[in-house]
């Protein structure tokens, strides 16, 4: 009896926990925890402060029970630490206990309470697939910020070297030359600059063409690529799993009908033989 009382209450709570209504009201208690921090930023009288400390704290017990229900309901209590994105969501959750004030790490308790805007990341199912792709794609964009870097440093000796008499504050050394580059690359009054080295050089603009269009326009779709390319191969993956789990899923349930018809059949034969 008892064990048919437990199974049904964690039914019960994974029917909770999967949920569309309940995963909607943690987005919207993510949603007004991030309120929260910005109000906090603000000069507040002390009525609405108090109200806003305590709003902080039920979302912080709030986000608690959320991960316990979420543990509990977890079919594999060991997995549930394997998956990177219930890892940091605990680490948010726990962080957020430490208390605000009147404590050395009041700092990091603020910082993980600003954090925990971040678990929209982890309860949206697209947000967790984008941020995914995004992560793998990190080593092959690597390499492009490297191919960038050694482009921003070969244009920052040439700019040094050329026009370091025309102005000194952008072009002093290859450093100060870099960040004048990508001030350039950024496109944040980069006429001003082309059109004060003219003065001297008058075909110097096409040292500025080659570099935007280098860095502007190749390597910024070199990235777009990658990211896109991931995003598609993610894609091709997760259709091909979900097709893998939806034909397992068919093959288990003929299974249990094949047993259920054996099972069937036994009975039927084992009353006609109690017939005759």
């Amino acid at each position: 009896m008892e064990t048919s009382r437990s199974g049904s209450w964690f039914s019960v709570m994974k029917r909770v926990e999967r949920s569309a209504w309940f995963q909607g009201f943690i987005i919207s208690i993510i949603v007004v925890a991030a309120l929260t921090v910005g109000a906090k930023t603000y000069s507040l009288p002390y009525g609405i402060d108090t109200a806003i400390n305590y709003l902080d704290n039920f979302i912080t017990v709030f986000f608690l029970v959320e991960l316990s229900l979420r543990f509990i309901a977890c079919d594999d209590k060991r997995r549930f630490f394997r998956d990177p994105w219930n890892v940091f969501d605990t680490v948010i959750v726990l962080g957020s206990l430490v208390p605000i004030s009147d404590t050395e790490m009041i700092l990091v308790a603020r910082l993980l309470r600003v954090f925990r805007v971040l678990r929209l990341v982890s309860i949206i199912p697209d947000l967790r697939y984008l941020i995914n792709a995004l992560l793998k794609a990190i080593p092959k964009m690597g390499y492009i910020a490297l191919l960038m870097f050694i482009i921003f440093y070969i244009f920052a000796a040439v700019g040094s070297i050329f026009f370091h008499h025309v102005n000194e504050t952008l072009w002093g050394d290859i450093a100060i030359s870099m960040l004048t580059l990508f001030r350039v690359a950024t496109f944040e009054d980069w006429t001003d600059v082309m059109y004060e080295t003219m003065e001297v050089y008058p075909f110097s603009w096409i040292f500025y063409i080659i570099f935007i269009f280098l860095t502007a326009f190749v390597f910024l779709n070199m990235m777009v690529g990658v990211v896109l390319d991931v995003m598609t191969r993610e894609t091709a993956q997760e259709e091909h799993e979900n097709q893998e789990n939806h034909h397992q899923a068919l093959v288990t349930q003929i299974s249990e009908l094949q047993a259920q018809v054996a099972r069937l059949a036994d009975k039927i034969d084992a009353q006609q033989e109690r017939k005759d």
